[in-house]
């Protein structure tokens, strides 16, 4: 199960850290990947990050402005959000790959396992 944490409202030009914590398995040897799905809109991808951190991406929209990491000690991937702008309001869920992380994986069906999401709100 993943738990994800930290949304809520903000400013434009402030900052977020969400966090997703798995319960249950480790995640040690997955890829894993933040997601987002804007009112009315479809869930798209926003950062991917391999097994080990070595190997990132990032959606055009965000580079430069958000980070993704993760700790194995606590089983947690991380989402810090800088520079948010209004465009980024948006349901936040992160997601484990179905296959083992040596890369990062883009596309929804890459991902077998979601969050609950958790709601960001940038104001202008």
């Amino acid at each position: 199960q993943l738990v994800e944490s930290g949304g809520g409202l903000v400013q434009a030009g402030g900052s977020l850290r969400l966090s997703c914590v798995a319960s249950g398995r480790t995640l040690h040897v997955h890829s894993m990947g933040w997601f987002r799905q804007p009112p009315g809109k479809e869930r798209e991808f926003v950062a991917g990050i391999n097994w080990n951190g070595a190997s990132t991406s990032y959606a055009d929209s965000v580079k430069g402005r958000f980070t993704i990491s993760r700790d194995h000690a606590k089983n947690t991937v991380f989402l810090q959000m800088n520079s948010l702008i209004p465009e980024d309001t948006a349901v936040y869920y992160c997601a484990k790959s179905r296959t083992y992380g040596t890369q990062t994986y883009e596309t929804v069906g890459d991902y077998d396992s979601w969050g609950q999401g958790t709601q960001v709100t940038v104001s202008s």
